[in-house]
């Protein structure tokens, strides 16, 4: 797990493990997927990247 502190900074060092996120080009919205099993698991609806998660090219 990532280390956090100092807690309540709202800042996040590290990534989020076994967690990655792909750029949707019909929606144009970030899905955020199970890196072991390849699920799609999140759709981000507000916009933008989802926080700490790595991004697929």
């Amino acid at each position: 797990m990532a280390v956090n502190k100092p807690y309540g900074d709202n800042a996040r060092k590290g990534a989020v493990r076994e967690r990655s996120q792909v750029l949707n080009p019909k929606t144009n919205l970030y899905v955020k997927r199970n890196a072991n099993t390849g699920q799609f698991m999140d759709v981000k609806t507000t916009g933008g990247k989802f926080k700490g998660v790595r991004t697929e090219k």
